[in-house]
C-alpha cells in the first residue's frame, strides 16, 4: 500500500531499518571502508519500498523522499523541486575538487504491476492494472544511493579529492526529466556523470542510443447522435484514425532504423455518440537527432491534414524529447575494470529455481554461469535501440553508464518478467554489483584526476561533430502527462 511519508518519519524509519547512527559520522568513519557493500540494507529497503509502491513520472513523491532522507541523514545538502519539477532534487557532499555526478531514476511504468512470482500475476484494482517497475528504476535508485553513501565515506578520508552530486531525476519514461535539469544548468559544474541501468547482462561497453521526441495530438470535434443525427457530428476519432493512417503510410519513406509508435489514449465514450474528443500519443526515434526533428514536422503535417479533412481542430503537446547518448570509451574502460575486479553475482538454489521458471516464460534456458559473467569488453560502439534522457546529460558532461544482470538472460525491459524480478533478490543482487562498480569507478576518477582529463578530451572531440540543441525548447515540464 502506498505510504505518504514525511521527512521526520523517514529519518526515524531510516535510523531503525537502515541502522544509521545518531552519532556524527566522523565519530564512526574510521571503522567503515569505502564500499557500497556496507549499505546493502539501505539499497534493498529503498528498492523494495519503491517496488511495492510504484509511482509514475512526475508523481514520484514518496520515492524521491526516500532517497532524499537517506542522503540527508548522511549529511548531504539537498535542493528539492529543482528545474520546475517537484520530485527532482540535487544532493551534494564534499567541498572542493572535481565533481562527479550520480544519476538516480525513480519512475515506474503504467499497467506493469505484477507480483514477484515466476508466473504472470497482475496487481489490479477494479480491472485496472497498477503501475510497476518494468524498467527497474527502483533498483536504479537504490544502487545509486548506496554508491553515494559509500563515496561520502571515501571523501571523509580524502576531502581534497573532490565532491559528489546526486541527481534525483524524475520521469525518464517519456517525461525527459533530465533534459530540464540540463537546461537549468544543474550539470554546469559537473566533471563526470555516472549511471547504471538494470538489464539481463553485465557490461560497461560503450554505446549510443536513439534520439526521441514524443507528444500528444488532441483532436476536438462536434458530438452528435451517431444514428439520429450523424451529419451534425464531426468525429475527433476519425481525425485520429486519419492521422494514424497517414503516418503508417509514411513508414515506407523514412530512414532505416527509424522507430515510430503510438497509442490511442482516448477514443470516445460510447459508440452512439460521435466522439468530440480523441487523443493519440506518439513517439518518434532515430539515432540522428536531426532525423527525429524532421519526422516530427511530418507528424505535425499529418495531424493538420487529418484535422482539415475531418473538419476538426488539433492541438499538440510535446511531452518529451531526448538526444542520443554520446559515448565515452575512456570512461567505459575504467568502469569495465571495476566490473572485472568485482565479485560476480551468485544465486541461491531457490533463486536459481525462480530464475529457471521465469526463463521458461521467455523461451530461454537459465544458465548460472551466463548470468554471473560479464560481457567481454569491446571498444566498438553499439546502438541501443531505445532512448534515455541520459543522452542530454552526455552532451553536457563526459558520461558513462553500465548495466548489471538484475534479470535473467533474454528478459526485455518493459515486460512483466522485468517488473517481477525487479522486486526479488535476483534484482537486488544485480543492484549491489552495479552500486559497487559505480563506487569503484568514482574512486578511481577521484584518485587519478588525469583519467577525468582524458575523458574530457574524448568528450570534446566527439561533441564537436554536432551542435546540441534541446528538443523541448523552452516549454515547461509536462507534469501531468501521466495523469488521467
Amino acid at each position: 500500500m502506498k505510504t505518504n511519508f514525511n521527512k521526520t518519519l523517514l529519518a526515524s524509519f531510516l535510523c531503525v531499518v537502515f541502522g544509521f547512527s545518531s552519532l556524527s559520522h566522523s565519530q564512526n568513519q574510521q571503522s567503515i571502508d569505502s564500499s557500497s557493500k556496507n549499505y546493502q540494507s539501505v539499497m534493498k529497503q529503498i528498492a523494495k519500498s519503491m517496488w511495492e509502491a510504484p509511482e509514475l513520472g512526475f508523481l514520484e513523491h514518496d520515492s524521491s523522499a526516500l532517497m532524499q532522507a537517506a542522503l540527508a541523514e548522511r549529511g548531504f545538502t539537498i535542493k528539492t523541486g529543482v528545474a520546475g519539477m517537484p520530485t527532482a532534487f540535487v544532493a551534494e557532499y564534499g567541498d572542493t575538487g572535481p565533481v562527479i555526478g550520480l544519476l538516480a531514476e525513480m519512475d515506474a511504468l503504467p499497467g506493469m504491476g505484477v507480483k514477484n512470482t515466476p508466473d504472470k500475476q497482475p496487481i489490479s484494482t477494479n480491472g485496472h492494472v497498477h503501475a510497476g517497475h518494468a524498467c527497474g528504476h527502483n533498483l536504479f535508485a537504490g544502487g545509486v544511493i548506496g554508491s553515494a553513501l559509500a563515496l561520502a565515506d571515501y571523501l571523509d578520508k580524502h576531502p581534497e579529492q573532490g565532491k559528489i552530486k546526486v541527481f534525483g531525476t524524475p520521469a525518464e519514461e517519456g517525461g525527459s526529466g533530465k533534459v530540464y535539469m540540463v537546461r537549468e544548468g544543474l550539470f554546469d559544474d559537473v566533471d563526470v556523470a555516472l549511471h547504471w541501468h538494470p538489464s539481463d547482462r553485465t557490461t560497461a561497453a560503450p554505446y549510443t542510443s536513439l534520439a526521441n521526441k514524443s507528444g500528444k495530438f488532441r483532436f476536438y470535434g462536434v458530438a452528435a447522435h451517431a444514428a439520429a443525427a450523424p451529419d451534425r457530428g464531426r468525429s475527433a476519432l476519425d481525425a485520429v484514425e486519419a492521422m494514424n493512417m497517414m503516418v503508417n503510410l509514411m513508414r515506407e519513406h523514412v530512414p532505416d532504423g527509424t522507430r515510430i509508435h503510438y497509442v490511442i489514449t482516448h477514443g470516445g465514450t460510447a459508440p452512439n455518440i460521435v466522439p468530440e474528443f480523441a487523443e493519440v500519443y506518439y513517439y518518434v526515434r532515430s539515432v540522428e537527432p536531426a532525423t527525429v526533428l524532421s519526422l516530427w514536422d511530418r507528424l505535425n503535417n499529418a495531424a493538420e491534414g487529418a484535422a482539415l479533412g475531418t473538419q476538426t481542430r488539433v492541438e499538440v503537446e510535446v511531452t518529451g524529447g531526448v538526444w542520443s547518448v554520446l559515448p565515452n570509451v575512456a570512461l567505459s574502460k575504467i568502469a569495465d575494470q571495476a566490473i572485472v575486479a568485482a565479485q560476480p553475482i551468485t544465486l541461491s538454489k531457490d533463486e536459481q529455481a525462480f530464475a529457471s521458471n521465469i526463463s521458461e516464460t521467455l523461451n530461454h534456458s537459465f544458465n548460472l554461469q551466463e548470468h554471473s559473467s560479464s560481457v567481454p569488453f569491446s571498444e566498438k560502439i553499439a546502438v541501443w535501440s531505445a532512448s534515455t534522457d541520459v543522452g542530454d546529460v552526455s552532451w553536457q558532461v563526459p558520461t558513462v553508464g553500465i548495466s548489471s544482470a538484475t534479470w535473467v538472460k533474454g528478459t526485455p525491459p518493459h515486460t512483466w518478467q522485468a517488473s517481477a524480478m525487479s522486486g526479488t533478490d535476483i534484482g537486488y543482487k544485480g543492484m549491489y554489483l552495479a552500486s559497487e562498480v559505480l563506487t569503484k569507478t568514482a574512486i578511481d576518477l577521484f584518485a587519478h584526476p588525469d583519467n577525468i582529463e582524458a575523458a574530457k578530451k574524448e568528450y570534446l572531440e566527439r561533441k564537436d561533430a554536432l551542435k546540441y540543441k534541446s528538443m523541448i525548447g523552452d516549454r515547461a515540464p509536462a507534469l501531468e502527462y501521466r495523469k488521467k
